[in-house]
């Protein structure tokens, strides 16, 4: 059993409170995997207060310099990932295999990332006068907060983690509770990579003690958080207050439309994957589904037949395609959300029900509804689990308004061989990641994440871009001294 503690100041601690939290295994809900500490108030600040420190002399480092440190942070990340991957699996549920997928893309984060240390980070440019320099230079904000969600509790810490460090900052990192076990051995090995004492700040516990007070500190030079809407909302408050900068990935709602002229058996089985993977916890995630009328039955017959198909069972299985749901409290969400649906004139097709076979864990069979009206709660909310809404709709333009009639716009997908469609699609879609015959979710490491509309601060997450929010821009001009501009000249 794993005991999680607080890293403070360079050194692994007890929380002076006294209290502990508890993680069981969502899929044998008898298993304790472990527990974590519950940090006070006063020692997330006294956190906070030591990434000040340590922020002088890290953020003078090389840009090579830090990056060394990244390096071995990867390397340890790819010898224990293993490991790592079967703790994902015992604490939030998901499949072994998704989640050793995500332990290989942390690995290639932290090398993206190393390297960000050997590129330029600001540009030359004219200057009027002719012999004065004039250029521009970034610097790291300072000390950054970073408040993580429990289901990519890798991937996500290190994606906004990496990108910080890289470029000067130093961190402290308060993960969702779901996931603090996870967070706790991802810390273990950022240590061993050997970063300075205080660069890195790990504290765990309630998000109204703990993220209230990072998020409010008068040291926390910015914010980046990615979970709902509700805490989002929250946070962009505090910090324009503050007059500090944030960053927000929240909640979607993301359609994928299959057009009269898709390919049927591709658009069914990506839809489903997109839909049902980690039983549809992700944020980019199907949940709607939008369907031309002219293909309608064809199409949802496919579509019922492989959701029937899939087998719901434990997430340690190597052919694992869909387990648990990561807390009780979810399991009955996601139920309440399906009879909401029912009441509303919906009708199920597949699952919307517990699995009978694996009653000891929060298991929900996956599950597609169709009659689904456009206005339903079925239709706008964010259910976070395995369930599918199929939308008709009466033709290609009334799809592309279905799918945009919603506050979210994280991602979308269409499935379609015309090319008209395409670009149609491309160019009236709301929504910050699309996809052309493929799923909504997932997206490479090193391309720019982010959503439009509610889903997102409109700010934009890995690769390159995230040098925008992590730094502060300053142009500089230098002049010869004691000369005229005739002397210069000549």
């Amino acid at each position: 059993m794993i005991s999680a503690k607080l890293y403070i100041q360079g050194e692994w601690r007890e929380s002076e409170s006294d209290r502990r939290g508890e993680r069981y295994n969502p899929a044998h809900l008898e298993e304790l995997v472990g527990t974590y500490e519950v940090a006070t108030i006063q020692e997330t600040e006294e956190a906070v207060l030591s990434a000040s420190k340590a922020l002088k002399r890290w953020k003078m480092k090389a840009g090579p310099e830090r990056g060394e440190y990244l390096f071995k942070a990867a390397q340890l990340l790819e010898h224990n990932g293993k490991e790592l991957a079967c703790l994902i699996t015992s604490e939030v549920g998901k499949p072994f295999g998704e989640a050793m997928g995500e332990v290989k893309r942390g690995v290639a984060l932290l090398r993206y990332y190393a390297g960000e240390g050997m590129r330029a980070l600001g540009e030359v440019y004219p200057a009027s006068d002719g012999p004065s320099l004039l250029y521009s230079n970034r610097v790291p904000l300072g000390v950054v907060g970073i408040i993580t969600p429990w289901n990519f509790p890798v991937a996500i810490p290190l994606w906004k983690i990496a990108p910080a460090l890289i470029y000067g900052n130093t961190v402290i990192w308060k993960p969702a509770e779901h996931s603090s076990l996870t967070a706790y051995r991802l810390m273990q090995l950022l240590e061993q990579a050997g970063f300075p004492p205080g660069v890195i700040q790990f504290v765990t516990g309630i998000g109204s003690e703990v993220g209230h007070t990072v998020i409010n500190h008068p040291s926390i030079n910015g914010i980046s958080f990615t979970g709902s809407n509700h805490v989002g909302k929250q946070i962009a408050k505090a910090a324009v207050e503050r007059g500090v900068k944030y960053q927000l990935e929240m909640g979607g709602k993301n359609p994928t439309i299959v057009a009269a002229d898709a390919h049927l058996e591709q658009a069914a089985e990506m839809t489903v994957s997109a839909a049902m993977r980690f039983s549809g916890q992700k944020c980019t995630a199907t949940s709607r589904v939008i369907v031309e009328r002219a293909v309608l039955e064809p199409f949802t017959k496919l579509l019922v037949d492989k959701v029937k198909g899939i087998k719901v069972s434990d997430p340690m299985q190597a052919d694992c395609f869909l387990g648990p749901v990561v807390h009780p409290s979810a399991q009955a969400d996601i139920l309440s959300a399906i009879q909401q649906g029912v009441n509303e004139g919906a009708r199920i097709r597949a699952g919307g029900s517990l699995s009978s076979e694996l009653s000891e864990g929060c298991y929900v069979n996956p599950t597609v509804l169709d009659h689904v009206k456009p206005d339903s709660d079925l239709a706008r909310k964010e259910i976070f689990g395995p369930v599918l809404a199929i939308i008709p709709a009466d033709d290609f333009q009334h799809a592309i308004a279905i799918a945009n009639d919603s506050q979210y716009g994280l991602s979308a997908a269409i499935f379609t061989s015309d090319i008209d469609r395409m670009l149609s699609f491309l160019k009236h879609i709301e929504a910050g990641l699309i996809k052309v015959n493929g799923e909504t979710a997932g997206v490479e490491p090193h391309a720019p994440f982010g959503g439009m509309k509610q889903s997102s601060s409109h700010s934009r997450e890995q690769g390159r871009a995230a040098i925008e929010f992590y730094t502060s821009v300053q142009t500089i001009v230098i002049s010869p001294a004691g000369k005229s501009l005739e002397e210069a000249e000549a």
